[in-house]
């Protein structure tokens, strides 16, 4: 079985051209041996929420975190655009991935099959993994000022937990609120995609990619790098992050862990610095 993911335009499939609007389903079958084709579609308004949730410009605090990236930057550790290729990497490869990701990525199949308890569970371990006290601050802030956001901007997302309209969002963000769970931003950002109609994969995707511009930009504000050195760093991490998210996307919550001691250990050297720009 093959699958072909269009827009609001035609697919061209084994001769025949077919022409579907943005959110529409459609399966195929020639014959009893045929293989079957699956178009399935993004809505215009899932894909505009993506690019939302991708901007530096969405009000969440992220320019004020680093995630240690200042730490490295300050005590000379990461001095070239290569290096600091690299430590991103790393960071994909070694917390947002088997961390961050996963948890996203729970987070969301939970609001799809309204289960609240999956949600807390996935808020729970994400928590409990971020070892770094300024990490896990700058991630739980970054959280409850996304549901509040949305709360007040798509106020249609959420509704009362205990009324007809209610949604596992509006529980999550009554919980948050409450201090009954931390309110990580990537479980955060995976109960408001679920609820805007991003499918998992896309919700991993931008959660990545968010995290890369956010640790980027926290670099170039530190003066060391200029505009080019960091869109180049930012197209050679695309490839790796599309990676990570395929390889975790899938992932069972037990499966989260991070493991990165060097970033675990720059970032509480980072509490006790002197000269700070960034909160972590």
């Amino acid at each position: 079985m093959s699958t072909h993911t269009v827009g609001a335009m035609g697919t061209h499939i084994m001769g025949a051209t077919i022409t579907l609007t943005a959110g529409a389903t459609i399966t195929l079958t020639a014959g009893t041996n045929a293989p079957t084709h699956t178009i399935m579609t993004t809505t215009d308004d899932a894909f505009l929420t993506a690019l939302r949730l991708s901007d530096s410009f969405l009000p969440v605090g992220a320019y004020t975190a680093s995630y240690g990236v200042e730490q490295f930057v300050n005590e000379g550790r990461v001095e070239t655009p290569a290096e600091l290729g690299e430590l991103i990497e790393g960071y994909l490869r070694r917390i947002v991935g088997p961390a961050d990701t996963v948890a996203l990525a729970a987070a969301h199949r939970a609001t799809v099959a309204g289960d609240v308890d999956g949600v807390l569970a996935a808020d729970e371990r994400l928590h409990a993994a971020t070892l770094p006290a300024e990490c896990r601050e700058s991630a739980t802030k970054a959280g409850t000022k996304l549901l509040e956001l949305f709360r007040e901007t798509d106020g249609d997302l959420f509704g009362e937990p205990d009324s007809n309209a209610g949604s596992v969002a509006a529980a999550f963000a009554a919980a948050v609120s409450n201090g009954e769970t931390p309110g990580s931003y990537p479980v955060a950002l995976g109960v408001v995609t679920a609820r805007a109609g991003l499918d998992r994969r896309t919700a991993c995707l931008v959660g990545a990619y968010s995290f890369v511009t956010e640790l980027l930009g926290a670099a170039q504000r530190l003066g060391r790098f200029g505009h080019t050195a960091v869109q180049t760093i930012l197209a050679d991490l695309l490839p790796v992050a599309r990676e990570v998210c395929d390889a975790h996307v899938d992932a069972d919550l037990d499966r989260l862990a991070s493991f990165a001691p060097l970033v675990e250990t720059m970032s509480m050297r980072h509490e006790r610095a002197d000269r700070r720009l960034f909160m972590s």
